[in-house]
């Protein structure tokens, strides 16, 4: 067995030196273009981030793109090295993309998706959006899924194609939004001291937008109670806050009125 093994090393010890030289020099290439990469997708991050190079729209995909950039001429390096034909390879690549592209036609969907989603920017990154089931801030927009993240702090990856093909309702995209608020009111009860206050609180209001003009109405009337609603716009980022502190204050005065009516009744 010695003897054998000697004959072995002695007769290939020169193959074996070699390849081990390839294998360990194909891993040092792998290991350096895996941190290339990573350090190209990070540098894209930062330097959108300070020269604002970038929509932020399109920096995650941009970088994911030159990661995968680096790391596929690292890829073909190596091949190069064990003396494979890369002509060959990439032309074998393309035939089989295309057989690949055929059973991962779901996949390729989404990145198509990704794509126009990119350019029509019916969406983008901060927007508050809902698409069927789907609602939430968006985080990211990247080749294969999008980045959501909900009011209660939830993670949310949605395919691209479920975006692109449904109905996306963007409540951040025009800058303002209207705020409805709903006061039911018993048919017995005078209806103007309603509209006076409300008509007040949206004059003392300043987040309220003058233009489109806030409106007081009777929404609708039952047999029993009557429907009056407020009708006020916003910018959205004021939105919650106007919408939460304007109902506290109705609800203060319808509070405060039923009290006073109480002590005079008495």
């Amino acid at each position: 067995m010695q003897e054998y093994l000697r004959i072995f090393l002695t007769t290939y010890s020169k193959t074996l030196l070699d390849a081990g030289y390839k294998i360990l020099l194909a891993l040092v290439i792998l290991f350096v273009g895996k941190s290339i990469s990573k350090l190209v997708r990070n540098s894209v991050k930062e330097l959108s981030v300070r020269f604002h190079t970038l929509d932020a729209t399109l920096v995650p995909i941009f970088s994911t793109i030159a990661g995968y950039f680096i790391y596929s001429i690292a890829l073909l390096i190596v091949l190069d090295i064990f003396g494979v034909n890369t002509s060959s390879i990439i032309a074998l690549v393309g035939a089989a993309g295309l057989a690949i592209g055929l059973a991962l036609k779901d996949t390729l969907t989404n990145i198509a998706a990704g794509i126009m989603l990119l350019i029509l920017r019916p969406i983008n990154v901060g927007d508050f959006i809902e698409c069927g089931v789907v609602t939430g801030t968006i985080q990211e927009i990247g080749l294969f899924t999008t980045i959501l993240k909900t009011p209660d702090g939830i993670h949310i990856s949605s395919p691209n194609a479920f975006l692109w093909s449904g109905n996306i309702k963007n409540y951040t995209r025009n800058g303002h939004r209207r705020m409805d608020i709903t006061i039911h009111i018993s048919t017995i009860e005078a209806i103007d001291p309603f509209f006076k206050k409300l008509n007040e609180i949206t004059y003392e209001e300043k987040r309220f937008l003058n233009d489109p003009k806030s409106e007081v109405i009777v929404q609708a009337k039952a047999d029993s109670s009557t429907d009056i609603h407020l009708r006020a716009w916003t910018h959205v980022a004021e939105y919650w806050d106007v919408y939460w502190d304007t109902n506290k204050k109705i609800n203060d005065w319808i509070l405060q009125s039923k009290l006073s009516a109480s002590a005079t009744s008495a």
